[in-house]
């Protein structure tokens, strides 16, 4: 392996890329550190070290890489871009313009990319606007009584602190398009990659000085390798619908005769159930901060049931959730009809299903039977780090928690396929082999 790493290397365009992409994440990390005009660094940094393992604020720390809760110029981190993308996919399902722009190929999905990138630079002027209030009432961390902004009293300050923050979202995008475009992989996710795996060391040093107890710190790592081990396994597994195309004659020549298959993962919806799911938890406990008193019945609740992560309630609600958005993202990013309808269309069948409206239904059926053991997999693998952590009377910040575990081991296993076949199409033997 390590000669294949060797190999990657000594190929110049292959170099440039990983190198040009090494830049990138160093520019990014170091955007991350950054503090916006305006801030008590000191303060800030004091706060923060009293509540980055607080399981309330464990997601924000987790997809900003520590950024938001120091509110440093990267602050909204890779968020508002996914959330806008998010949107964008759900719009194209009931907005038929949306619909249409998505079949016209190249220059509709361009057209789409264009309209995520306004929604993107809203929704960071709503959030970093929302961020800047909350900090200029020293709500922001809560039990922090310290002033966290040198002139809270100044909407100058405020003003200068929103532009800041969206400028530096509209630079992770920009960021992010250029891994795309000049390097490997995915730029945004490996972006995000690089925020969970940059608070992943510090969390898991966390669980070692918050339990003093090498035994439980070793339970611990071992639980997070038969994690990884199940999450690979799972990322990889697929069904496989063999699909027959039959010959035709256009003009004088013969085409078709082909024999090729529908790959249905059994994780077809990603890590996207457990980010909607965490975030929908997340707005109670949001909410519940801008009670003041704190004596309200429903902020009481709250406290008690949907913050903590340890109660039964809490896992109930986060396992439904996730079962409920897996199905719901399934059903608007793949549909039966149009593949059933595409295949027709080219002379294609399943080996022992009719073509078009049985086709369609076949699909239904394996797709829903195929979607639970995903479901459930992904339900599992959120709750096992509430559960061990409960057992064990620790901090919810788990490191191996079920939305930084996907979203490492699902990066990862992608950025090294595309590596693998760069270097397969150079004649080299392969990156794992």
């Amino acid at each position: 392996m390590l000669g294949a790493f060797a190999n990657a290397f000594r190929t110049p365009d292959l170099r440039r890329k990983l190198l040009f992409v090494l830049l990138i994440i160093v520019i990014f990390r170091l955007g991350s550190q950054i503090p916006t005009p305006g801030v008590h660094v000191a303060n800030v940094q004091t706060c923060f070290r009293q509540l980055e393992n607080d399981g309330l604020y464990g997601l924000i720390n987790l997809f900003s890489g520590g950024a938001l809760l120091q509110l440093t110029i990267f602050a909204l981190g890779i968020m508002p871009y996914i959330t806008a993308s998010i949107i964008l996919q759900l719009l194209v399902v009931v907005i038929p313009r949306l619909e249409t722009l998505k079949k016209e190929g190249q220059a509709g999905q361009t057209k789409i990319t264009q309209y995520t990138r306004y929604l993107t630079l809203a929704l960071a002027i709503l959030q970093a606007t929302g961020i800047s209030a909350l900090a200029r009432n020293r709500t922001l961390l809560q039990g922090c009584d310290q002033p966290l902004l040198h002139n809270e009293d100044s909407l100058m300050t405020m003003l200068i602190m929103v532009i800041t923050m969206t400028a530096g979202t509209a630079v992770i995008m920009w960021l992010g398009e250029l891994i795309t475009d000049r390097g490997i992989g995915n730029g945004m996710s490996i972006l995000i990659f690089t925020q969970v795996v940059a608070t992943f060391p510090a969390s898991l040093w966390a669980v070692k000085t918050s339990q003093d107890s090498w035994w439980i710190f070793g339970t611990v790592i071992v639980i997070g390798l038969v994690l990884v081990a199940a999450v690979i396994f799972i990322e990889q597994a697929q069904r496989r619908i063999p699909v027959q195309y039959a010959r035709r004659m256009v003009g004088r020549r013969m085409f078709g005769g082909s024999s090729t298959y529908i790959p249905l993962k059994v994780n077809q919806a990603g890590i996207i159930p457990v980010i909607f799911a965490s975030s929908l938890l997340y707005l109670p406990a949001l909410a519940a901060q801008f009670d003041q008193s704190g004596t309200s019945p429903v902020t009481n609740f709250i406290a008690t049931y949907l913050v903590g992560g340890s109660h039964p309630l809490y896992m109930a609600i986060y396992f439904g959730l996730i079962i409920f958005f897996t199905y719901f993202y399934v059903s608007i990013t793949f549909n039966p009809a149009e593949v059933a309808d595409n295949m027709k269309k080219y002379g294609g069948f399943i080996p022992g299903i009719r073509a078009g409206k049985p086709t369609e239904e076949y699909l239904s059926y394996v797709l829903s039977r195929i979607t639970l053991p995903g479901a459930l997999y992904l339900g599992l693998i959120s709750l096992v780090p509430l559960i061990a952590f409960a057992l064990i009377n620790a901090n919810q910040n788990f490191p191996f928690g079920g939305t930084s575990i996907l979203i490492m081991v699902g990066v990862a296993l992608d950025t090294v396929k595309q590596i693998e076949s760069q270097l397969q199409q150079r004649n080299y033997e392969g990156f794992l082999r």
